[in-house]
């Protein structure tokens, strides 16, 4: 009996490709954890286009491979911080990576056009151009409301975990899609009680 083929598998080369720009700011746990939560909302948006959106979750924080750590933490967490230097700047630096990856694992340009327009401005641009775009965003917040995301964020943003939560209560608003607010709001419900953060 033949083994279903995963179909996430076809991804493996652009993973292996960017590895080494996964080290910075935690992005070898947010990234494969963002990813995840692509495929669920993929799922509920068959209309999307599987390939630009799986490849651009998988490359959008890339970029912060080139920032100093010191100035990811102080710059790209503080006041007005989706709007500082460093911020713009992962989001250019991400589209110029990528494009290399892109091309040694055999994407077409049509393809990296489309998932550069994607990574420039995922953070820093006020709207979506796009379903893709949504979908990329939701999956990029989405991580944020587990638990993982909770404990590392939160020493991101010199916050404890409850701190922290409180802060993603009002975020959960902010997600793009309809399904993406209800398993925010779902994930953060299940993390509150996994940390205790009715005591602590």
């Amino acid at each position: 009996m033949l083994m279903p083929v995963d179909p996430t598998s076809r991804y493996d080369a652009v993973w292996r490709r960017a590895e080494p720009y996964m080290r910075a700011r935690k992005n070898d746990v947010h990234v494969p954890l963002s990813f995840a939560w692509a495929q669920r909302l993929l799922e509920a948006h068959p209309e999307a286009d599987r390939n630009i959106v799986s490849l651009a979750i998988l490359l959008h924080d890339i970029g912060w491979y080139s920032i100093d750590m010191e100035d990811i933490i102080e710059k790209g967490f503080g006041p007005n911080m989706m709007q500082s230097d460093v911020r713009f700047l992962h989001e250019s630096e991400g589209v110029r990576l990528s494009r290399p990856v892109l091309e040694e694992t055999g994407w077409s340009e049509a393809v990296i056009l489309a998932v550069a327009e994607i990574i420039d401005g995922h953070d820093t641009r006020p709207d979506p151009r796009h379903l893709n775009d949504r979908l990329v965003r939701d999956a990029d917040k989405l991580w944020r409301f587990s638990v993982t995301g909770v404990s590392v964020a939160c020493d991101w943003f010199k916050m404890t975990p409850r701190q922290y939560a409180d802060r993603l209560e009002h975020q959960v608003a902010q997600l793009e899609t309809e399904i993406g607010r209800q398993w925010a709001g779902e994930e953060l419900r299940a993390t509150r009680a996994a940390l205790m953060l009715h005591v602590i």
